[in-house]
């Protein structure tokens, strides 16, 4: 079967379930402009997903150690034992005692499906499907149908806006308000199953409840899980990793959290909201104090900005020569670099987190083209960590 093709004109959901439906053995590769990802399926299940740019946080060992299951001093022995032993960090460290086979496996589950759901998210890239002898490993991961994984992924990204707009930002911290209610005696598989289907719609829902009445189908055993793990210092990315259930269910667990008033949401500045909205007083003084900063910055952009302009200097007939000196470079670099990063905290304080490409801040306004190219010939090298970090990098060769 030949399949091969751009995302724009055939999307991951659809490259899914073809596969899926016409039960294909074989490997779909994935491009984009920054991840590369290949899906492995075998008879149309898909046995393992692989990101060969996974970020170094998100390789088994670091999600491990991230989640607290083991040490790092753990870690760093079973690497030494990989380098002379060549297995797998994860056979090493069940070998080991460091953590069980059922919780491995289960951590590895986590990482294949955050990296099949992210997929979702793409906007571009490109795709190839090979028929090849896929080697299943059951002891890793459980086959995932690929029905269900888009089922799965076109639920994230609907719901996605939603949670998006209670949960701006990585940094948030959380603070319980009142005690959960006891849980429901009922069948425990038969509440879970409830809980899964009823507690998002329950959070979003216009009316308030009665306190006495659907509490127990709102709060569900994800959100018992996040609620516990509350505690102060701890943002949203340490809940997420101590979770160990996903990006998308531990913002979506706290989101019902917050709408059913059982927890308070502080954003990085110290602001606090409940889930029923901010005090007036606090929502302005955020806003005039975003305003005033916003001005300054700005001031700044346009002093350095006009001192960085080729067409603002007068450099003489030797101009040209002048743009070669490595010298020259490093001393226009410090200058130029100083007014995209000026540039960048504008956008995040207007926005509330970074962009994810620096020609977004030529799109709003914020600089010129020639801004983001040094000497006016290269692009910088961008890229967003999180929320408020970034690494800004100068072509130097």
């Amino acid at each position: 079967m030949a399949l091969t093709g751009t995302l724009k004109d055939f999307g991951i959901a659809d490259i899914l379930q073809l596969i899926g439906q016409q039960q294909k053995t074989g490997v779909l590769y994935l491009k984009s402009k920054e991840q590369e990802v290949q899906v492995f399926f075998r008879d149309g299940a898909i046995v393992r997903a692989e990101s060969v740019t996974r970020k170094k946080k998100d390789l088994i060992g670091n999600m491990l150690v991230r989640a607290e299951l083991i040490t790092e001093q753990q870690l760093e022995s079973a690497l030494e034992t990989q380098k002379r032993t060549l297995k797998r960090v994860g056979d090493v460290l069940v070998s080991t005692g460091a953590i069980s086979a059922q919780k491995l496996k289960q951590m590895m589950q986590l990482q294949v499906t955050e990296s099949l759901y992210g997929l979702f998210l793409w906007k571009a890239g490109t795709y190839e499907f090979k028929q090849e002898e896929v080697q299943a490993d059951s002891e890793s991961i459980t086959p995932l149908r690929a029905e269900s994984v888009l089922m799965e992924g076109f639920r994230m990204v609907d719901e996605w806006p939603h949670v998006r707009k209670k949960i701006s930002s990585e940094a948030m911290t959380f603070e319980r308000l009142k005690e959960l209610p006891a849980p429901n005696p009922k069948n425990k598989k038969q509440q879970e199953e409830d809980d899964f289907d009823a507690s998002f719609d329950d959070a979003f829902s216009e009316e308030k409840k009665d306190e006495n009445k659907g509490e127990f189908k709102s709060i569900g055993s994800s959100e018992r899980r996040v609620y516990e793990l509350v505690a102060p210092g701890r943002d949203l990315r340490k809940l997420v990793d101590l979770s160990c259930m996903g990006e998308f269910e531990t913002s979506k667990a706290i989101v019902n959290l917050l709408n059913l008033e059982y927890l308070r949401a502080h954003h990085a500045s110290g602001r606090a909201s409940s889930g029923g909205g901010a005090n007036l007083l606090v929502r302005v003084g955020g806003v005039v104090a975003r305003a005033v900063v916003t001005v300054v910055v700005l001031a700044a952009l346009g002093f350095v900005g006009s001192r960085l302009r080729p067409d603002t200097w007068d450099l003489g007939d030797d101009s040209a020569s002048s743009f070669a000196d490595p010298a020259a470079q490093r001393l226009l670099a410090r200058a130029q670099r100083a007014r995209i990063e000026a540039a960048l905290e504008v956008f995040r304080l207007e926005k509330g987190a970074l962009p994810e490409r620096l020609d977004v801040l030529v799109e709003v306004g914020l600089l010129q083209q020639e801004d983001l190219r040094y000497p006016w010939r290269e692009d910088y090298y961008y890229r967003r960590t999180s929320d408020r970090q970034f690494i800004l990098l100068s072509p130097l060769r």
